[in-house]
């Protein structure tokens, strides 16, 4: 490997970002099973995969799969996810005979941002829909991060703008520190849907359905023609980026206040419940 890497104690394999940035140029033009063959020499046990059950993580659990069978994958369950996507977890879980450790929200917040904001506060601005977000999806996937040294997601350049610069490998400072691998950076939807085709890879039903991008059951529709492949996702926004917080810091315009105030209200909910 290159760079001065080394395991510092309980915290594991440790980088900086001058390291980060010199194994994303190594591995820029390598095969995304050459940087999962990595992870799981310098990384493993302490790497997961984290998926939503789309098809760009699934392509990539069929490859660390390959690679290692002891391979961690965890999904965070908001509590609004169709049916369907409970099923493609049961299915998954079959084929490749692995565990998913699936999070939830914390209840304790959910009453509390419903009791403040109502229960469609999402469709009322994007501040408070980035607010539903950070409750159901952001703090449930800071707390399956903690143990980690390094996190593998489905990120690709050609996603949405948002996206268009991330590297292969990068330090996650919004989550401690630790590594964050993309491998399917540079590849295209043809790429990721031609190795699953190949490989008879689990794909999400609701694909057939005209849906590209399947998240909460309120916050997603199918596609027109035409339209990006990310339109699906929260539609009735204009010039919002189509991002939740679990993979781009995002300026709100000010839910964090709102944040702060529920996570404030934990002693009196938990009191409300006696």
């Amino acid at each position: 490997m290159s760079g001065s890497a080394e395991t510092e104690g309980d915290q594991g394999f440790v980088i900086d970002d001058f390291e980060a940035g010199e194994l994303a140029v190594e591995f820029d033009d390598k095969e995304p099973e050459d940087l999962l063959e990595w992870a799981f020499e310098w990384f493993h046990p302490r790497l997961a995969i984290v998926t939503s059950f789309q098809i760009d993580t699934l392509v990539l659990l069929d490859m660390a799969w390959q690679i290692n069978r002891d391979v961690r994958v965890i999904t965070v369950d908001t509590g609004r996810l169709p049916q369907e996507t409970h099923d493609l977890i049961d299915q998954v879980r079959a084929k490749y005979e692995i565990d998913v450790e699936v999070r939830y929200p914390e209840t304790i917040h959910v009453e509390a941002m419903v009791r403040r904001n109502g229960m469609n506060l999402f469709r009322e601005s994007v501040p408070k829909r980035l607010l539903c977000c950070h409750v159901r999806k952001v703090l449930p996937l800071q707390r399956a991060l903690e143990g980690l040294d390094a996190w593998i997601t489905g990120l690709r350049r050609d996603q949405w703008a948002t996206r268009s610069n991330i590297r292969k490998i990068d330090l996650d400072h919004d989550h401690g520190g630790i590594v964050k691998l993309n491998p399917l950076a540079d590849w295209t939807h043809d790429d990721v849907w031609e190795y699953a085709r190949k490989y008879d890879v689990p794909c999400h039903p609701l694909y057939d359905r005209g849906y590209t991008s399947v998240g909460c059951i309120p916050c997603t529709r199918p596609i027109q023609p035409g339209e990006d492949s990310r339109a699906g996702r929260w539609w009735w926004e204009t010039n919002a980026p189509k991002e939740c917080g679990m993979h781009c810091p995002i300026e709100s315009g000010g839910f964090e206040h709102e944040v702060h105030a529920i996570l404030g209200e934990q002693a009196e909910l938990r009191n409300l419940g006696k």
